[in-house]
């Protein structure tokens, strides 16, 4: 019973572990979009932009600080206002 224990954390350790990575190389690619769309100058209002910039750098530095999911979800919002894909 407690070999079968072992292994099914060792499993759900391993699965936890290449979602993060996962998730840890897609922080960049957003900030990349963001930063694109930002730089594209499309009809957005300073307020937008600045939002827009502000979740940007807040993403970064969650993904930075090993955040991953949180900088997805803020990277996602900003993604949104500027309108990237």
């Amino acid at each position: 019973m407690t070999r079968l224990t072992l292994a099914a954390a060792a499993l759900a350790v391993g699965v936890l572990s290449a979602g993060g990575g996962a998730m840890a190389s897609q922080c960049p690619v957003m900030v990349k979009a963001v930063d694109a769309a930002l730089a594209a100058d499309t009809q957005l209002s300073q307020a937008q932009k600045d939002e827009a910039m502000a979740l940007r750098n807040e993403g970064e530095e969650l993904h930075k600080a090993g955040k991953h999911a949180e900088s997805v979800a803020v990277l996602t919002k900003a993604k949104e206002i500027v309108g990237a894909k």
